[in-house]
Formats: structure tokens, sequence, C-alpha cells
């Protein structure tokens, strides 16, 4: 096992020593990050105090993260409503698609089961629920006015 190593401020440092941290909530990861920050301050080596900039800079580092992590959030929501949009789309519409055994085949979409986060959208197409990711082409069913 390597040897721990120790800083000249009192900290050690252990190779091989590792934290598994699990993602839970924001509140519990604000209340985590503020824990740590608050422990920081407390425990820090009086003769040799952390700046106040470095405190400044992980406030906005973390403020950052939130950031975007909402963006992103935001980002799920958009991209939802839009293949929601798109799934709509389809009834009425001939597709092609392919089964589960590989094999090609089509028909009308007459109605779309909308997706959830976990879950894919799909189209039921002749009586078959179809998944839209196995949908391959995409055609009118109006025929042309003479």
């Amino acid at each position: 096992m390597p040897d721990a190593v120790s800083g000249t401020t009192g900290t050690t440092y252990t190779p091989g020593a590792s934290t598994t941290v699990e993602r839970k909530d924001q509140g519990s990861q604000k209340d985590m990050f503020l824990k740590l920050l608050v422990a920081q301050m407390k425990y820090q080596d009086p003769a040799n105090p952390a700046s106040s900039s470095e405190f400044m800079a992980q406030t906005a580092t973390f403020t950052q993260v939130e950031k975007l992590e909402e963006i992103a959030a935001q980002n799920a929501s958009l991209l939802a409503l839009q293949r929601s949009s798109s799934a709509g789309a389809l009834v009425g519409r001939t597709v092609s698609y392919t089964d589960e055994n590989g094999a090609t085949k089509s028909g009308l979409v007459t109605s779309v089961r909308l997706g959830t986060d976990t879950k894919e959208a799909t189209a039921m197409v002749g009586g078959v629920s179809v998944s839209m990711g196995r949908i391959t082409e995409v055609a009118s069913t109006s025929t042309p006015s003479a």
C-alpha cells in the first residue's frame, strides 16, 4: 500500500483512498457544498488563512454548475416537447419501419403514444406498436388532386 503524504497545513493525502459521492437531489448538493465551505473556514490554519478570493471562486464555480444543470433540464424539456410534436405529426401518414426480426414493414400510423423521460414514444402502425427509433421512412398518404 502506498505511503501517506503529509501536507504543510496538517492535511494528509493517502493515494488509493477514494470517496464515492452519490448524486442526490439539488437541495442536498447545496447543503453539502455549504457544509464543506463552513468546515473549510472553521478548520483552516489561523496562521495561514485561505484568501477570500478562493472562497469567492468556489462559490462562483458552484453557481455556474447550478446554472448549467438548470439549462440542461430546460433542454431536456424542450427535447421532449419537440419529440411529442414530431410524433403527433406522424398520425395519418404512412411509415416504413424495421421490426424486431430486421424485416422492413410499412403501414398507416393511426395513433401515437407519447413517451416519458425514460421511455420512447411509440406509433401504432397497422395495429402494431412501433418505437419511433425503428421508423425509417415517412410518406404522405394524401392523393394528388386532378
